[in-house]
């Protein structure tokens, strides 16, 4: 440590003794960004949104207060000044479904004689208005009688219809009330001991534990559907890939373990030529290991959009010699890395390469919806002489920048994933980012929030299972309490497993609504 005791007395000595010290600040300021850059990702990690936009759920709590509000001060003004609400203009308000049971109610007046002759008056004309109403949740019983005839000539003779299949066999439960049970849980992230708080406050005294024995025997059930549904996905010529942990209890040790939902999903309508229905497909495995990412994908040959993770390059690499696997990086994730940097202020280099990447975006917004091969045109026309500048750009700025800064480091990410990065100019099928299969990572994070773990590996296979075929439910816009009602009943009757494929979300919706 230089001291003044220890300063050289002669220039040159002064002057290098001023560059060492010089140099010693430099260091540290680097150090001080570094472990600021640590902190601020360790405090987003534990309390903040995990990506550069607001988090909608939040924005949308932050909105429905504000309308709560602003409605009170109406409700306020309309009471005080006896004012009667405006009526919304035509084509305003939304029309009620027209499948919804109408009940009609009439109001007549209290006498219908004429306020001047006293005579009888005749209808010429009415007022009509519709309101939504709401039969909370109500649960019943339904009585299975099932007569038996005899011969009153053949004693033995005895006739009586066959009982039909149940789920549970002897059990409580209709289909779909186990189906009520599944989405309640793996759609809307209702545990079951709070499905079964409900049940009770309605005086039906159903355990959690028999709640997690229909579940499993419905899982039982739809496994082979789950299955099919893998084997679909992995016929597909693209498809994204991702994974999340899942905590799962692990009882010998006491305490918990950490396994992964790994996800691939399928979603094509950023563009036209669909090859396929969006479907997402989740399985769990015990690690997060290359091993399970080449299980996940074995004799997959096709496009896989995923971030840098390392297990996607083995299976790459390992797919040389026979699984043709082309990775496609996703840009989203390298942009996160710029705006860590650039969100605390005084990052320019991070914030300009924000501004240079938000270009390819724009024109990414420009293209959605159109063919293949126009997409890949716009691309080679517009995007290709960007990627070209921002890479020439940030060479420069990482030829500029400390080796150890938080924005070289961010840079080489880049520059380690170029060719899955750039990968989206060549082929106008592939996306810019792998958002599609993040975003079927969110109700599997919201579950694990309210579940906090699975009790063991078979269960979150369980979870893996029902959660894939409700959310497909919900990527093709179909109801998974009709849907899974509906194909519990069509396999506990023994649905042939040739026409497995009819049981598809995609499929099953179709041919619902003609029949």
């Amino acid at each position: 440590m230089t001291t003044a005791d220890t300063l050289p007395e002669d220039m040159p000595g002064l002057r290098g003794a001023a560059l060492a010290l010089l140099a010693e600040r430099d260091e540290l300021l680097r150090r001080v960004e570094r472990m600021h850059l640590i902190i601020r990702v360790l405090q987003r990690a534990q309390f903040g949104r995990r990506s550069e936009q607001l988090d909608p759920e939040q924005l949308r709590l932050a909105l429905e207060e504000r309308e709560i509000a602003s409605a009170r001060e109406q409700a306020t003004t309309e009471q005080q000044t006896k004012a009667p609400r405006p009526r919304p203009a035509p084509g305003e308000r939304k029309s009620l479904p027209a499948h919804l049971p109408r009940i009609e109610e009439v109001i007549e007046p209290e006498t219908t004689s004429c306020p001047c002759c006293g005579g009888g008056m005749h209808v010429i004309g009415e007022e009509k208005s519709e309101r939504l109403d709401v039969i909370p949740a109500q649960h019943r019983i339904l009585v299975t009688r099932r007569p038996k005839y005899g011969c009153r000539a053949c004693a033995g003779a005895v006739v009586q219809a066959p009982a039909p299949e149940r789920l549970i066999r002897s059990g409580l439960p209709t289909e779909a009330l186990v189906a009520h049970v599944l989405v309640s849980k793996y759609a809307w992230h209702l545990p079951l001991y709070r499905q079964a708080q409900i049940l009770l406050a309605q005086g039906i005294e159903i355990d959690r534990s028999v709640l997690a024995f229909w579940v499993g025997y419905a899982a039982a059930e739809l496994m082979p559907l789950w299955q099919r549904m893998r084997e679909m996905l992995l016929g597909s010529p693209r498809l994204f890939v991702d994974e999340t942990r899942a905590p799962v209890l692990d009882p010998g040790r006491g305490r918990t373990k950490t396994g992964y939902f790994w996800s691939i999903a399928r979603d094509d309508s950023a563009w036209r030529g669909v090859t396929g229905p969006p479907a997402v497909a989740y399985s769990y495995a015990p690690g997060r290991g290359a091993e399970h990412a080449m299980t996940l994908l074995a004799g997959y040959r096709g496009i896989v959009q995923c971030d840098g993770y390392a297990a996607y390059k083995q299976v790459a690499r390992r797919g040389r010699a026979g699984n043709a696997v082309i990775l496609a990086f996703c840009w989203a994730h390298w942009r996160r890395r710029f705006y860590e940097i650039a969100k605390g202020g005084g990052a320019p280099i991070a914030e300009e390469a924000l501004r240079r990447i938000a270009k390819l975006y724009e024109i990414e917004a420009e293209i959605r919806g159109h063919g293949a091969d126009e997409r890949q045109a716009v691309r080679q026309a517009q995007s290709k002489p960007l990627l070209a500048d921002l890479k020439t750009w940030l060479q420069t700025q990482l030829a500029r920048a400390s080796a150890k800064s938080a924005i070289a480091v961010a840079i080489r990410y880049g520059f380690n994933h170029w060719d899955g990065l750039e990968r989206f100019l060549e082929d106008g099928r592939i996306e810019i980012d792998s958002n599609v299969v993040e975003r079927s990572m969110r109700p599997i994070a919201l579950n694990r929030k309210n579940a906090l773990f699975a009790g063991h590996d078979t269960g979150a296979e369980n979870w893996a299972c029902l959660a894939s075929l409700i959310e497909t439910c919900k990527l093709n816009g179909v109801d998974p309490q009709a849907y899974l009602t509906d194909v519990l009943t069509k396999l506990v009757n023994l649905w042939p497993a040739a026409r497995i494929d009819d049981l598809m979300p995609w499929v099953w919706a179709p041919l619902r609504a003609a029949t």
